[in-house]
Parts: structure tokens; sequence; C-alpha cells
């Protein structure tokens, strides 16, 4: 036991060191998945968080070039209760050891995970620090104190783009790495949209081109103006990190999107467009992340298990004119939201799952049909190019 996570509450877990050695700083969370530990740490969702996975045993399966939803790792840290010693799949090109090692990022193994989560369940989502056991403790309760805390903190510049590019790769969840983009074209007509890079994950971008877009992504700085000389079809608003109330001038720029163009918006993406259509946020006590949160659909009773991460929440006290279409089962909090005269609707989990339950992916499909739509009144200008679906 040469490690510890130390809580900004004082309570401190032993475990093993892996991967790189340092000491990390981050919000401390817990995800429920039973697999995708490496769709997680790569998620930009997770920027300053030390995730502690619940699953007993991770790593059996490795790490491979395909399963990247950013390219680098995104989480502060990791924390697991027992490191699988050998890699067992015939998509492994690595293992998490050195996957960590390479990024720079630190794990602890042989930690309660179980006493951990509970802790988290209890007290809520809190500040620690994985660090040596030979670290003085007044160091660490330093560092602790220094970080900034969660609420009220913009992440969005730390992990979007530096520059506008084209995505064209289709083959979401459940392709081979050799059958990427393998789909035939069509004569169906390419719809052109604009994805905002909130810390946007390469499965939504998959996703987006399976059903029939052709996928421009920006920085979260582009300006609404900028977005609009684009001419795009639609807008998509992105997954991402950090308190959504902090993000002003994204919510500023969705604002001035509103009424102009198809909006959709997942997880953070769905918060800023809540903000925009003047609804406020505020912080769960220890989030949604993992693969199992029921959904319910107010519309048609319909329930989907999705795949969730997030630790804020959009508050039901919605203005005038925008609907709450679904709901979480477990505390009924807002999962979805649309506005029918401003062509914008979004959900706060992920229905790209990327890991987890694909029962949501219909939500891309209805954006694609909502373009369309949009298309046919003469709202939009549809592109020419063909498209892979």
């Amino acid at each position: 036991m040469d490690g510890i996570l130390l809580l900004e509450d004082g309570t401190a877990f032993d475990g093993c060191r892996f991967g790189a050695r340092r000491a990390a700083v981050g919000e401390v969370v817990f995800n429920t998945s039973m697999t995708g530990y490496q769709e997680i740490l790569t998620d930009p969702s997770y920027c300053r968080q030390i995730v502690a996975l619940t699953a007993s045993q991770i790593g059996n399966t490795g790490v491979n070039e395909r399963d990247m939803e950013s390219p680098r790792v995104q989480a502060a840290g990791l924390i697991v209760r027992e490191l699988s010693p050998r890699v067992s799949s015939w998509r492994a090109e690595g293992d998490l050891d050195s996957f960590l090692i390479e990024h720079g990022v630190p794990g602890l193994r042989d930690v309660d995970t179980r006493a951990l989560t509970r802790h988290i369940r209890g007290v809520g989502a809190m500040k620690g620090i994985i660090a040596p056991t030979e670290t003085p403790r007044e160091e660490l309760e330093q560092r602790l104190a220094a970080a900034p805390s969660m609420q009220g903190c913009d992440l969005v510049p730390e992990v979007t783009c530096a520059a506008a590019y084209d995505w064209a790769e289709g083959g979401a969840v459940g392709c081979r790495p050799d059958e990427r983009g393998s789909a035939p074209p069509t004569s169906r007509p390419a719809r052109r949209i604009v994805a905002v890079d909130f810390g946007i994950k390469r499965s939504i971008l998959r996703r987006l081109v399976d059903v029939g877009f052709a996928v421009t992504v920006v920085p979260a700085s582009t300006a609404a103006d900028e977005i609009l000389a684009r001419e795009p079809d639609g807008v998509f608003l992105s997954n991402g990190p950090g308190d959504p109330a902090a993000a002003t001038g994204a919510i500023g720029t969705v604002r001035a999107l509103l009424g102009r163009v198809p909006i959709f918006g997942i997880c953070l993406g769905h918060q800023i467009l809540a903000l925009a259509l003047g609804g406020t946020t505020f912080k769960l006590k220890f989030g949604h992340r993992g693969g199992n949160h029921p959904v319910q659909d107010l519309a048609t009773g319909r329930v989907d298990i999705t795949a969730q991460n997030h630790g804020f929440a959009v508050a039901p006290d919605l203005p005038e004119g925008v609907e709450v279409t679904q709901i979480n089962l477990n505390d009924r909090t807002v999962e979805g939201l649309s506005h029918t005269g401003l062509r914008a609707f979004s959900v706060q989990y992920h229905p790209e799952a990327g890991p987890g339950p694909h029962e949501a992916a219909r939500h891309f499909a209805k954006f694609r049909a909502l373009v369309e739509s949009s298309v046919a009144a003469g709202e939009a200008r549809p592109a020419e190019a063909p498209v892979h679906v």
C-alpha cells in the first residue's frame, strides 16, 4: 500500500499506485458501468475528475485506438478495486497500466471502492488527491484547499478543439476496427450540420455521420454569426465538463441561434440549451454516472436504460414554451426537453452509449428528421454531396 486517496473532508483510503507515478487532484466521482473504462477515461466530460469504478475488476480487455473518445485521457486519475494482471481481448493493443503511464495519469488499485462509493453517496462528490503515502498530510490538505471547486468552473476551454475541422467517419459502437466507414454511399443527400465542441465524444460524431450528416466541428468560442455563415442545416451541442452556468459565452451563442436553425443537444449541450431558453441548473449531490439509468418518455411512457455522465441537472421550473419530455426514474430529474416553436430539443443522457446501452440511439434519427422537415419547409439548405449511411 504505497498510495493514498485523501478526500477534502479528511477521509482517507489506502491503495497501491499504478499508471503514472505522480499526484493528482480532482473531484472524486464514481461510475457504475461494468465495462468501457477506456471510453470513460478519454471522455472530455471527466476533465478534472478522479473516477472510481465500481466494477470489481478492471483492465482485462486492455486498450485500443478505436475506443478512444478523444485524443488523450481526460480524467485526472483512476481508482479501482482490482487491476487485472492479464489482458485477454482480440481488440487489445495494450494494457491499462501502460496506457495511463503514456498519458501521465495516476491510478490507485486495491482500494475499497465499495466503501468509497457509499461515502460519496452519503456525503456527496468532493475534491480528492491521489498521492504517495509518504507525502506529508499537511501538504495534501494544502493542495486540496487550493484546488478550485467544480461549481462555478467553466472547463470547456480546456477540452474544446483549437480550430474547426470536418468529421466523416461513421460506424458507431459495434463495428470492428476494419469496418469503419464501410457502408456504401446512397443517393440520400447529406445535410450539413455544425457540431459545437464543448468536449465532444467521437462516438457522437460517428452517430451523426451514420444518420446522414456532413459534420463540421467548431470550437466552443465560435460566435453564432460564424456558425450561421457556414449555412448549416442544423446545429449540434455536444457534451462537456464543468458547471454549465459558468459557460456564459456558450449560453449567449446558443441563445442567438434559437429559432434560426434546428438544434439538438446532449449532456452539457442539453444544459446549455436549457439556460439559453431561460432555465436554470443545479449541482447534483453525487451525479449520474454509469450505464444503467432508467429514463421515461413522458409522452409515450416508454422507458429506456441509458448511459449517463453528469454532475449538474436542469431545474424543472422551465419557462413557458419549454416542455420537459423525459425524466429520470431514480430521482425524477429532467432528462429531456424541447421547444417545438424554436425547433430545439435535447437529452441529458448519452444516446450514443460508448459505453452503455443503445436503446436511445433513435434521437440521432429524430434530429435528422427535424432537419429534413426544416429543409422541406425552406428553412435550411441541403448540401450536395452524398453521405455514407
